[in-house]
């Protein structure tokens, strides 16, 4: 099993940024795969980034540039730095995790309880 924790969400303005932190315990290798999805009310869950435990990413195309994703794994610790945000961003975002990378991108094993962020105009 693995166990995700998110902290960092909040209310921020347009253009400025936020860092969301997740912490993961249980096995390592049950979490090669990390990823952070958002999701807004009514809407599904979208993947908003990526990353192996060797550092390969992948991000969608709506935040390129502006999200950076990345991980240290020993202890397991994911992060999404955020930048330029845009009150399109505001969502729930989930911290997830799978043995494999391939998967994380589509069907995520472990979840976390999710952290509200927030982009006011």
């Amino acid at each position: 099993q693995v166990q995700l924790v998110e902290s960092g969400g909040g209310l921020v303005q347009a253009g400025g940024s936020l860092r969301l932190s997740c912490a993961a315990s249980g096995s390592s290798t049950r979490a090669k795969g990390m990823a952070w999805y958002r999701q807004v009310p009514g809407q599904e869950r979208e993947l908003v980034a990526g990353i192996s435990s060797d550092g390969t990413t992948k991000y969608a195309d709506a935040v390129k540039g502006r999200f950076a994703i990345s991980r240290d794994n020993f202890p397991i610790r994911l992060y999404l730095q955020m930048h330029t945000l845009v009150p399109e961003d505001t969502a729930t975002y989930y911290c997830a995790a799978h043995p494999l990378y391939e998967l994380v991108l589509l069907s995520p094993r472990y979840w976390g309880q999710g952290i509200q962020v927030t982009v006011s105009s």
